[in-house]
Parts: C-alpha cells; sequence; structure tokens
C-alpha cells in the first residue's frame, strides 16, 4: 500500500494540492471549504480514488494552517478557524515576533493534526457513540457555549464581548425564517433574503478595518509592513513546546472531541481551546498581548479538529463539517460507502485514508515553511503596496464568495462597522461567531420546543445539557468563586 500511495501519481497531486491549500488558505475570503470544493472537480479525472483522496486531504490540512498566517502577520483571519490566532499571533508579530509565533503555529496543527487523526484510529467507534447521542437540545447549548467562551477570552470586558456576541446573532436573523418561510429584516432587497454571509463580514471587520486602523494612526506607508524577526524560529519554538506540551495535548484531545460532533467545525474547536488555555493559564492577563499559550491553543486545536470531524463521517456517514460533507460526496463517486461496516467491507480503503492523513502531518511541514518563507518575504515590501493588497483582496475574497457586489458593499461596510469597535474595545471576534453559530441556536431551540411539545425542560434536565450548562456557569463565575475560596483560605491561615 505504501508503494502505491507514494508512486509518482498519487505523491504528485498530493503535493500539488497542498500548495495549493497554503495559497487558498492564506487569502482572505477563500476557505478551506472552498479550497476542497475546487480540488473535488479535478481529483475526479485522477484514475486512482487515493490519489484523488490525498488531494483532498491534503489541501484541507494545509489551507486550515494557511489561514493562520494572514492571522498572525495582518490581523486578518485567513480562514473562520484562524480568527483565534489573531488574538495573541498579530500582538506578537507586533513585538517583533512573527516568525517565532508561526514556527508555533506550524508546530502545533501538525501535532494537533496527528494527535486527532491518531485518535480518529483508535477511538472512532467510540467517540462516534457519544456525537450521535447529541440532539436540538444539546446543540442549543453547545452553540451558547461556544458564544459564551468567545466573548470571555476576547479582548476588553466580558460585556463588550456578549454585547459583540448579540449584535452577531441578530445580525443572523437578516433573511428567511427557517420555521415560517417568511422573510425578516430584508427591507425589500432581495439580495437580503440569503442573509449576510459571514466571510464578507469577517474580511470587513478584520481586514477592511486594520486598513482603516493604520490610516487614523498614520503610520508611514513607505516602510515595510513587517519587522523584525519573521524567520523560522524552529529551535526556540521547540523550547516553547515543550514547556507547554500538556496546553498542546489537552488543546489537541479537546478539538478532536469537538470536531467529532457534526456542525461543530474548528471554529468553535479553536475558540474552545482558547478559553481553556485562558482559563487554566497561571498568567491569564497576558492573553491578548502576545501570550505564547494563546497561539499554542487555538492552533493544536483546529487542525486536531480536523481530524476529528472524519470521525462520524466515516463510522456514521455524518459530515462533522462543511468539508466532510464535500468528502462524504467524492467517497460516494469513487465508489467508497461510509458506515459502520466501511472497516469490514473496505479495510484497505480505510488503512490508505488514515495513511495519508498521518503523512499529510509530515508533507505539512514542509509545505508550511515554504509559506511562512513566501509570504514573510512578501511582506517586506513597503506598507502602502501591503494595505493595496489587503483592499483588493478584500473585495476579491467578497466578491467569489457569490459572484455578487451585494458582498462588496458588506465587506466595506462591516469595515467601518470594525473600525469603530476597534475604537470602543470592543471585540469583533464574538460577533463573527454570533453571525455564524445564531442560526444553530434559533434552529435548535425551535426545533426541540416542536419535540417536547413547548416545554422547556428537556433543556435542562438531559445530561450532557446539564454538563454545557455547568461549563457555561464555571465560564462566568468560576474565576470569582476560585478567588473568593483563595481569598478565605487566605485569611483563615494563622499568622506567622
Amino acid at each position: 500500500m505504501l508503494q502505491e500511495l507514494f508512486s509518482v501519481g498519487v505523491l504528485i497531486p498530493w503535493l500539488l494540492s497542498m500548495v495549493f491549500g497554503i495559497f487558498v488558505g492564506a487569502v482572505p475570503g477563500l476557505t478551506a471549504t472552498m479550497a476542497v470544493a475546487l480540488i473535488v472537480p479535478i481529483s475526479y479525472y485522477m484514475e486512482n480514488a487515493n490519489a484523488g483522496l490525498a488531494m483532498i486531504i491534503g489541501v484541507t490540512f494545509t489551507a486550515i494552517f494557511a489561514g493562520d498566517i494572514p492571522a498572525t502577520f495582518l490581523k486578518i483571519p485567513g480562514t473562520p478557524a484562524s480568527a483565534a490566532a489573531t488574538l495573541d499571533g498579530y500582538p506578537l508579530t507586533r513585538k517583533g515576533k512573527g516568525g517565532l509565533a508561526l514556527t508555533l503555529d506550524l508546530f502545533c496543527s501538525c501535532i494537533g493534526g496527528l494527535i486527532g487523526v491518531g485518535l480518529l484510529i483508535f477511538l472512532s467507534p467510540q467517540l462516534a457513540r457519544i456525537a450521535i447521542k447529541f440532539s436540538s437540545f444539546e446543540y442549543f447549548w453547545l452553540a451558547i457555549f461556544g458564544l459564551t467562551m468567545s466573548a470571555a477570552v476576547s479582548s476588553g470586558t466580558l460585556v463588550r464581548g456578549l454585547t459583540a456576541a448579540a449584535f452577531g446573532m441578530l445580525l443572523s436573523t437578516v433573511g428567511i425564517d427557517i420555521v415560517s418561510g417568511s422573510s425578516r429584516y430584508t427591507f425589500g432587497n432581495v439580495e437580503m433574503m440569503s442573509g449576510l454571509q459571514f466571510i464578507p463580514v469577517m474580511i470587513g471587520l478584520f481586514g477592511l478595518a486594520e486598513v482603516l486602523r493604520n490610516l487614523r494612526v498614520k503610520e508611514a506607508m513607505d516602510v515595510p509592513t513587517l519587522s523584525g524577526d519573521t524567520g523560522f524560529a524552529a529551535w526556540a519554538a521547540a523550547k516553547i513546546l515543550f514547556q507547554h506540551k500538556w496546553t498542546v495535548l489537552k488543546s489537541s484531545f479537546l478539538g478532536t472531541l469537538v470536531g467529532a460532533l457534526p456542525g461543530a467545525g474548528a471554529d468553535i474547536a479553536a475558540w474552545a481551546a482558547y478559553g481553556i488555555a485562558k482559563k487554566t493559564s497561571k498568567n491569564p492577563d497576558e492573553f491578548g498581548m502576545g501570550a505564547v499559550e494563546g497561539i499554542v491553543a487555538p492552533t493544536s486545536a483546529n487542525n486536531a479538529a480536523l481530524g476529528g470531524a472524519w470521525i462520524p463521517a466515516l463510522v456514521f456517514g455524518i459530515p462533522g463539517d462543511a468539508v466532510t460533507a464535500i468528502v462524504l460526496g467524492a467517497m460516494m463517486v469513487y465508489e467508497i460507502k461510509p458506515g459502520p461496516f466501511i472497516f469490514e467491507n473496505s479495510p484497505d480503503q480505510v488503512r490508505a485514508i488514515f495513511t495519508i492523513a498521518l503523512m499529510t502531518q509530515v508533507f505539512l511541514l514542509f509545505a508550511g515553511f515554504l509559506g511562512i518563507k513566501a509570504f514573510s518575504r512578501i511582506l517586506r515590501l513597503p506598507r502602502s503596496i501591503i494595505m493595496t493588497g489587503v483592499v483588493l483582496f478584500s473585495v476579491v475574497g467578497s466578491y467569489s464568495l457569490r459572484n455578487s457586489m451585494f458582498d462588496v458593499y458588506v465587506m466595506l461596510t462591516f469595515g467601518v462597522v470594525g473600525f469603530f469597535m476597534d475604537s470602543h474595545k470592543v471585540p469583533p471576534a464574538p460577533l463573527i461567531l454570533g453571525l455564524i453559530l445564531g442560526p444553530m441556536v434559533e434552529e435548535k431551540y425551535r426545533i426541540g420546543l416542536i419535540k417536547s411539545g413547548g416545554n422547556i425542560l428537556p433543556f435542562f434536565n438531559r445530561p450532557i445539557c446539564m454538563l454545557l450548562i455547568f461549563l457555561l456557569f464555571l465560564t462566568f463565575f468560576g474565576n470569582p468563586i476560585y478567588k473568593w475560596v483563595r481569598e478565605r483560605k487566605v485569611s483563615s491561615m494563622p499568622d506567622a
């Protein structure tokens, strides 16, 4: 099997797809899902099914990592899963340590990917049984937990974070009502009937707002965009990873678990890992200011989530995220039938998928290294050129989503909104997650009420719901209670 996977007919398309993934992931607006969607039609022309699967798996992992490159260097997430990486990656770049931040990112992506695939191999049946138990009631609280976590860990006060998340949820109601089919807040505009797409909103809030911020502070436009060390810092990153090895491990395991929940995705995994890392850190006040733990946690989790997303896809034929939904369609074309019997009926094919996923993490080291070197050189250009390029890619990325100028106008509008949010210290990340998770909150809540005949008790008395509510309670009150107990303990100690 190894001889077949490393044949020219498989290896060359595999590596080329990973280079393509680096490019797509690093361009704001061109998501990992889009990269896979563009690769799948090409993969159909491969005579070998393993070549097609290698292209799809390769482009997925590299695109998720590459999304962190502009997130770290420019504070513009290349993909939604990279939004959490802006919180500490960009401040570290501003301190002249962008190379260290991305080297950490690359190593954590590979380690997280290896752990995620390893758990996929050894624990997929058990984890899939847990995921399949999630109903509308559990998904409602999972979405609420994700929103609250993003608000709690973002820069600024909790109230401002929750306000941004609530505003994002309000924006998610624009369009067609999922139950009644009536239009809401469209003001007679046909384009708004399909809702506000989160990619143009995200590009505006992070990309265009950053351009406006640069114009506001009147930074010199003829100086390089990046300063300080942007080179590959392997030894320094390795020492930091050894110091924070437990953060890497727990974030990778958490990412795999979240990824195994259908519909959760790498973005929720990254936010959850970031939140837990901050809550359990000895130096939580450093988060948002360039803390290495704030880089290690989300970048370990988002690539681990990709492996986790394959668990329900392979075992039950249920897509874990948008990417695996596309992959399931491709597997059908290759006459591979996912489900409980795939391990018995197609053991060689399953082993090939596992081997491809593992080797992709090794190849990612080299592809990521080339991506870091290439983009660090590009960003040595004068700030005026880079900012012009950011505006250009922001427009192109927004327009390419649906070939619609309406999305460009949305991006421009939220660029201004993001500029004012930054001026008033309101974090933009919870707004994005509110826009993404808002439909899930509304849908699962209304479906749950329909299932229970209007009875709200199932939202509170089911075991997994109770666990998620307890985690929410800890998010709000865990730190104050801990401080109170600690102060009481100190005050009760006898004086020396």
